[in-house]
């Protein structure tokens, strides 16, 4: 017995170099609603992500069933980008289910979120019968979207 329930998911996030960037993808083209943007105190923020100096403005914007947090350091300085795989250990994505891959694709690739390769076809899964694609955009921000089967 764990003595706690998790109640619910609360949102997912994502670190982003440029946040009017990804929020004109996702709320521009992909139809997320805004919820609230602002910055936040960064004594507070310091605290909670254990680095001195963070500086952040974040948004929370709402996708159909999931709520998702991008946020943006603006502080401190020497900020990497992470290079990572999907095979690698602590790779993340979001999955979006569309009904129409081949559109989807298109207008993601429109506003810089590029195929890693063709949609394929799922042979086994729960998805079996539909499609699927991973997009990735210069910040290594990996959505996967997945065509149901008919």
């Amino acid at each position: 017995m764990t003595g706690f329930t998790i109640t619910a998911t609360n949102h997912t996030s994502f670190t982003v170099s440029d946040l009017d960037r990804s929020l004109a993808y996702f709320c521009d083209v992909l139809g997320f609603e805004l919820l609230n943007r602002g910055p936040r105190d960064p004594a507070f923020i310091e605290r909670v992500v254990a680095i001195a100096g963070a500086d952040i403005e974040v948004a929370y914007i709402q996708a159909p069933g999931h709520r998702l947090e991008l946020i943006e350091y603006r502080a401190p300085d020497g900020r990497k980008r992470v290079d990572s795989r999907p095979c690698d250990a602590g790779f993340a994505h979001l999955a979006l289910d569309v009904d129409d891959i081949d559109a989807v694709i298109a207008a993601s690739e429109n506003a810089g979120f590029m195929p890693l390769g063709p949609p394929q076809d799922l042979d086994r899964g729960p998805n079996k019968g539909g499609r699927v694609v991973y997009t990735r955009d210069g910040d290594g921000v990996t959505v996967e979207f997945i065509q149901p089967p008919k």
